[in-house]
């Protein structure tokens, strides 16, 4: 089936590229607008049946926006070189420090043990855990993290005696959703926590030329990603799966057992715990309090900052540092790829004047109420997302809201904001994200598991996530002076 939607993909993209360019021609639509459009169809085809890796795909835009006559090489290539890639670059490298020396495990088994380890709170537990690591990290990483401490957890309780039968299975079951949901949730909360955050603020930045800061994204994505996680977790133990067994016999041991296998903690830990730590109270007091004194700062140049630092800094041989070149050419070069291409696309659908024609076709949704529109363009992100990227679902879709807002005249921030915090909800299937395979791999999990249990997650969080952006998004930022 796979194989079959890849091979169809790999000819009906180019094929509609094709037919595009030649004939069709509507009134208004420019030629380098008419090649954007052909170009972005090819692209979004080879994403949505993954014809081609989506890094690879997102290397389209090169090649094809100079040779139909959408955009020069020049600019395009620029595209690929954003400044909130760099943003990304220093973020990652923070995170491969906290991987490397295994900071991770710690905070996630003290935040576990904090809570406490009856079945429920362990539940509660790993998901603070985990959502607080994919503030940080990206949130494929942080599953596969995070996973083999449920695994072990799991395994504790299966061969407890005292474990009454299939509570085990139940356990493990919402366990691994835990971890998967919390993944998605988390990244919400950070600009840099997943990528669809980035791509909106690079928009932002090319539509209207306004940045969007750490700290403003920060009081925004940091309330609904604790609302979302409290309604996760409630809606995991309390109606998705229930627990006859509350107590975890063992389970305090277990924790106990994995924090004494990490011994205390390292100075190479704590070496990069205090750079950590720095950068995310520097990307957080930056626009209202460093600013004053260093008036160029900005994230992506904190971000560099740091993660040269951490080259810098010995570790506890002296003649090694706390991270070397051999770590960092482990970066996600795809995200980074993907990330690239959608600015390329976004900077073609703006300067072309694609992105108003599209606008303009739409002016029959002029009727309808913007809380409605809302409803259906977080329902239609929030599914769309589950069979693609939700990196490539923003890349193709925040372009066209841009002119859409105007055209609709609504400030384009309830429509932008909606859709990107959408594309993280995606809670149904093993491939509509990473966290959600990595889960899947475990074996506890079926996909009846996944959809039956999911479809509640993505139907409560475009409930809310509507809610939010239209009654408390113009409460946190003063929409009225914000572009």
């Amino acid at each position: 089936m796979q194989l079959t939607k890849q091979k169809i993909g790999l000819v009906l993209g180019p094929a509609l590229f094709l037919i595009i360019l030649q004939f069709f021609h509507p009134e208004g639509l420019s030629q380098p607008a008419n090649a954007i459009l052909a170009s972005a169809v090819w692209v979004a085809v080879w994403w949505i049946t993954e014809a081609l890796p989506i890094a690879v795909t997102a290397l389209l835009p090169i090649v094809l926006f100079p040779l139909s006559g959408g955009l020069s090489l020049k600019d395009t290539t620029a595209s690929y070189g954003h400044k909130y890639i760099f943003l990304f670059i220093g973020g990652f490298i923070l995170a491969i420090a906290i991987e490397k020396w295994n900071l991770h495990k710690r905070i996630a088994l003290t935040i576990i043990k904090l809570v406490g380890t009856n079945v429920v709170n362990i539940i509660l537990g790993f998901m603070i855990a985990t959502a607080f690591l994919s503030m940080w990290i990206s949130n494929t990483a942080t599953a596969v993290m995070i996973l083999p401490v449920g695994m072990a957890i799991v395994a504790q309780l299966r061969d407890n005696p005292n474990t009454k039968e299939d509570e085990n299975l139940i356990f493990g079951k919402a366990l691994m959703l835990s971890i998967a949901y919390s993944a998605s949730i988390g990244g919400m909360a950070t600009l840099i926590g997943t990528p669809p955050n980035l791509v909106l603020a690079g928009v932002v930045q090319e539509a209207y030329g306004v940045e969007i800061t750490f700290a403003q994204w920060f009081s925004f994505g940091f309330p609904i990603t604790l609302v979302l996680l409290g309604l996760c977790w409630l809606y995991l133990t309390k109606f998705a799966f229930k627990f006859k067994q509350k107590a975890f016999p063992g389970g305090r041991d277990e924790i106990n057992r994995q924090l004494k296998d990490l011994g205390t903690l390292s100075y190479e830990e704590k070496t990069v715990l205090i750079v950590f730590s720095l950068t995310a109270i520097a990307w957080i007091t930056r626009s209202f309090l460093i600013k004053q004194f260093i008036p160029a700062i900005d994230d992506t140049i904190i971000a560099v900052l740091f993660a040269i630092v951490l080259f810098m800094l010995p570790n506890k041989e002296k003649d090694k540092r706390i991270i070397d070149w051999e770590d960092a050419v482990k970066l996600p070069w795809g995200i980074l790829l993907l990330f690239g291409g959608g600015m390329a696309l976004a900077l073609g659908f703006d300067s072309s004047g694609l992105a108003l024609w599209l606008g303009e076709q739409m002016t029959n949704l002029q009727t309808i109420s913007l809380f409605a529109l809302l409803l259906i363009l977080i329902a239609a992100v929030n599914f769309l997302t589950e069979i693609t990227s939700n990196l490539a679902t923003t890349a193709m879709i925040l372009p066209v809201l841009v002119p859409l807002a105007t055209i609709l005249n609504v400030h384009p921030y309830f429509l932008m904001v909606g859709a990107t915090v959408a594309a993280s909800c995606a809670f149904m299937l093993p491939v509509a994200t990473p966290p959600n395979a990595v889960v899947f791999g475990s074996g506890y999990l079926k996909i009846e598991d996944m959809v039956k249990k999911g479809v509640w997650m993505n139907i409560v969080s475009i409930i809310l996530l509507s809610i939010i952006v239209y009654y408390f998004l113009p409460l946190i930022w003063d929409l009225e002076t914000a572009l």
